[in-house]
């Protein structure tokens, strides 16, 4: 079987509020093949988001001069638990579409990484519940009626799900719903998916978001016929990969992670890696495609 993939970028994004570079701040990572047909990796470290949306537009670029098709890795959800566009009585279907066209309308994320995230999650959880419910996450000076730094109360039986049923298959993935502190996955999506949003627009049905614009399925190459970059979210921690001693866990993760799918990709076993377990209950499947996305390899 011949490979889906040529190159692999792993995006570690960040929802930092002013530039930073080194931990905790953006890392791209880029295996591809050099001069010699040798893979090769290079690592981006830019200070702001705007910067890490120019250097992804060149990295693509130059893939594309090449014609090389990359899968292009996110680690923050793509999707909202299920119901989510439902609770915000947004029109448009597929859900999923309809939540990224809302979220692009109200972030605010300027060049210097200043960001209206926490007005958004404060925003949501009034036209959702009217209260600090369901997202919850913030500095004390940023504490709203509508948003607070901790969690109010647990998630009952009429409430959104906490977790996405590939957080659950992933065993350890935190709640979208999260804005703040450490793991604060909700805060990167709420940035990131806009990010995602303008790159698609720039390049059109070249780039294909998994599993929403391909389906939950084993993918094959007619599947990518003329498609430049494959965009998934991926979870670095799956991989239990290990920092050692003075470097950047950021950097690691990223790499890792690039080498992990591209050894995947040559042994042929990558294309499954896009479908459901055997197993997976025909609704999840439904669910994933249709709204919440679904983590590269998880429940596998």
């Amino acid at each position: 079987m011949t490979r889906l993939f040529s190159a692999y970028v792993i995006v570690d994004w960040s929802a930092a509020a002013k530039p930073a570079t080194g931990a905790d701040s953006v890392w791209i990572g880029v295996l591809k093949r050099d001069v010699r047909f040798r893979m090769s990796f290079e690592s981006h470290n830019p200070a702001t988001r705007q910067e890490a949306e120019k250097v992804l537009a060149t990295v693509l670029d130059d893939l594309k001069k090449r014609g090389e098709r990359a899968l292009l890795g996110f680690d923050f959800p793509l999707g909202f638990p299920r119901g989510f566009a439902d609770a915000l009585k947004l029109a448009g279907d597929p859900p999923w579409r309809a939540v990224w066209d809302q979220v692009d309308k109200m972030v605010k994320d300027k060049a210097d990484n200043t960001n209206n995230r926490f007005g958004v999650g404060s925003e949501l959880n009034r036209r959702i519940t009217g209260g600090p419910f369901p997202f919850w996450g913030c500095p004390p000076k940023d504490a709203l009626t509508t948003l607070q730094p901790k969690r109010t109360r647990a998630h009952g039986p009429g409430d959104l799900p906490e977790f996405r049923h590939t957080d659950l298959a992933a065993k350890g993935a935190a709640s979208i719903w999260k804005l703040y502190y450490n793991g604060s996955v909700g805060g990167q999506a709420l940035l990131g998916i806009p990010a995602i949003k303008r790159l698609k627009a720039a390049r059109g049905e070249a780039v294909r978001v998994w599993p929403f614009e391909t389906g939950f399925k084993a993918l094959n190459e007619a599947d990518l016929e003329g498609v430049e970059a494959v965009v998934a979210e991926v979870y670095p921690s799956l991989l239990k990969i290990k920092a050692a001693p003075g470097e950047v866990k950021d950097l690691v993760q990223v790499r890792e992670t690039a080498e992990h799918f591209a050894r995947l990709d040559e042994a042929g076993k990558l294309a499954e890696q896009f479908g459901p377990a055997a197993d997976m209950d025909p609704a999840v499947v439904v669910d994933a495609e249709r709204e919440e996305g679904w983590i590269l390899g998880a429940g596998r």
